[in-house]
């Protein structure tokens, strides 16, 4: 596929999205999860079966395997002309922290990119998962804002992106104790400007290119994660529709039988759907969850050691919100499944009629109601769900141990 196919297939979701904002008549065909699937494969970075088989593909992942490798490795190398500077090294420590979890998860969805490629399949194939014809629900409403919600998120991610992007490629010119992009070093002083001009421009590059693709990446990769929570999320909203408008929809005994044992699959449809991305984050959810916490604890430590450095502080107190921004928007979504899966209960309730319906009617909103009275939880066990109740854990464990660490210093 030429550059402008690719480019364009990369843009369709801010175009797509854009018009949906700008016109609310307008219906998207697909969900948001289809669209940053898209991205992913316009980067040539979608590892899966499939996509391995297509010309060049496999030599590409390969090549971006190594790069990474290269770039995370010379980053380590390069703590050890930081010894005796512990703001330094903290600042290092950081940037390691963060490019760690973009490698392991290139090299996790290795592994792991088919498993992800059957529940998009799958979600992409069932949405809008309300059924059509005479008495539809109407789920438009929801659909509208689940994707100008995730439109939104996109947008305003590329945004800080690029600000980011521009401020850590450019900051050799403004900070003079810096002359790449990322500390690294490498061997025979290849990355020292004065000795080596030339390996030290190609290595400028090298680290440029290599930070924009990644983290470029790593922003499709997250909002193709999160709007998969979201896409179930909206099902669970669609099932509560359904359930409360189904008297309405069905007359007479029969047609609601086979309406109810429908809604039962579907129900249990969203709850394998569920467990399966739940297996194919599994690795990711729980690396994120100790980065994050890390990234919190080292942000917060180095500012108290150099709190005598206004700079120093401001720095540290950015990666701290950052960090606490990315657990929070996954708190977020965390808690709006489960919240919004217990209403299905709920629902199942009001659904319940002892003026119609039958025993198996009867016996199949049972089920909806016993299994719906348990949430949906995104979740890598045994690791605790990601909501804000465990999100507020997590942050008063990080008081105790910086509480513990600055009294041991002292």
């Amino acid at each position: 596929m030429k550059f402008g196919g690719n480019l364009h297939r990369y843009l369709q979701f801010f175009i797509d999205g854009w018009n949906h904002f700008r016109d609310p008549s307008v219906e998207s065909r697909h969900s948001a999860v289809y669209y940053w699937r898209e991205q992913m494969k316009a980067m040539f970075l979608y590892t899966t079966s499939k996509e391995r088989e297509l010309p060049f593909r496999s030599t590409w992942h390969t090549l971006v395997n190594i790069q990474v490798s290269i770039c995370f490795s010379t980053m380590c190398y390069g703590v050890t002309e930081s010894f005796g500077d512990k703001v330094q090294i903290g600042r290092e420590l950081a940037f390691i922290l963060g490019f760690f979890f973009i490698t392991f998860k290139i090299y996790y969805f290795q592994w792991y990119g088919d498993g992800l490629d059957e529940v998009v399949e799958t979600l992409d194939r069932l949405h809008p998962w309300a059924q059509k014809g005479p008495g539809a629900v109407d789920y438009r409403t929801g659909k509208r804002w689940y994707f100008l919600l995730a439109f939104v998120l996109a947008s305003s991610w590329m945004v800080f992106l690029c600000i980011f992007l521009l401020l850590l490629i450019t900051s050799p010119i403004w900070i003079h104790q810096q002359i790449l992009p990322l500390h690294a070093a490498f061997p025979f002083q290849w990355h020292d400007k004065s000795i080596h001009p030339i390996s030290h421009a190609i290595i400028y590059l090298f680290q440029s290119w290599c930070v924009v693709y990644t983290l470029t990446w790593l922003v499709c990769i997250e909002g193709l994660s999160v709007s998969i929570y979201v896409e179930l999320t909206f099902a669970i909203e669609v099932l509560c529709l359904e359930l409360r408008n189904l008297h309405r929809r069905c007359h007479g005994y029969e047609e609601l039988r086979l309406e109810t044992n429908r809604l039962v699959k579907f129900h249990q449809k969203i709850i394998d759907l569920l467990d399966r991305t739940n297996n194919v984050f599994h690795g990711t959810l729980i690396m994120q969850m100790g980065v994050n916490f890390f990234l919190v604890s080292l942000s917060v430590l180095e500012a108290m050691e150099a709190r005598k450095d206004p700079k120093v502080v401001v720095q540290f107190a950015i990666l701290m919100l950052l960090a606490l921004g990315h657990l929070s928007m996954w708190s977020f979504f965390g808690d709006l499944l489960s919240q919004k899966s217990l209403k299905i209960s709920e629902a199942a309730y009001e659904a319940y009629d002892p003026t119609k319906g039958s025993k198996d009617v009867y016996r199949d909103l049972c089920l909806i109601i016993r299994c719906g009275q348990k949430p949906l939880n995104m979740r890598a066990s045994p690791f605790p769900p990601f909501n804000f109740i465990n999100y507020s854990a997590i942050l008063n464990q990080c008081y105790v141990i910086l509480t513990f660490l600055l009294n041991t210093l002292d």
